[in-house]
């Protein structure tokens, strides 16, 4: 049985790559996962790779309970998301080695050269909290249970994300009349721009 994403990738989503791109790739992550830090060079290198073939799809999915700040790091790529800076806060967060706090965010939004005083607000705001539900609930419905989890063309990836298996799951999710293809045509009714 293959296990499909239940949310289709929308406008509401963060994309990194373009509309035309013949894979997805929707990732759940977690800021404050290591697994997730381990995984963004990975996923840098792949974008890098395929430039006109793949585009990233992001969603949040802290888990709090096991990471301490992953909540609070994901409302700060929302915040930032609010003056068009998510991708660069998304890319910080990977990239820091301190504990999260809200002063480090802070910190780091002015890095960014965000309105850091709007940015604290949009932190705490109802907004940015229901945008993160929404993203968790989004992964609840289509089995997410760790991070990070990813879905290729709207199919669960269900093998270890690091850039050799990644690479040939792409190299094969392009190859006209492979498996991979033929279960990915099922699934394009979740895929769209």
């Amino acid at each position: 049985m293959i296990d499909l994403l239940q949310s289709p990738v929308t406008s509401r989503d963060h994309v990194r790559g373009p509309t035309s791109a013949r894979v997805t790739l929707v990732e759940y992550a977690d800021f404050a996962c290591p697994f997730c830090a381990a995984a963004f060079p990975v996923v840098e290198q792949l974008l890098a790779q395929h430039p006109a073939e793949l585009r990233l799809v992001f969603r949040h999915n802290p888990r709090g309970e096991v990471h301490e700040g992953s909540l609070l790091a994901a409302k700060a790529a929302e915040a930032a998301a609010f003056q068009g800076q998510f991708w660069p806060m998304h890319d910080l967060l990977f990239e820091r080695k301190q504990a999260i706090t809200e002063r480090s965010l802070l910190n780091e939004a002015a890095l960014l050269g965000l309105d850091v005083e709007l940015f604290r607000s949009d932190l705490r705001s109802r907004a940015v909290a229901s945008r993160v539900r929404e993203d968790e609930l989004s992964g609840l419905r289509s089995g997410v249970i760790g991070t990070p989890t990813f879905f290729l063309n709207a199919v669960h990836f269900r093998d270890k994300p690091d850039l050799l298996t990644l690479s040939q799951a792409i190299a094969e999710a392009l190859t006209p009349g492979t498996r991979a293809v033929n279960a990915q045509m099922e699934a394009s009714k979740w895929i769209s721009n």
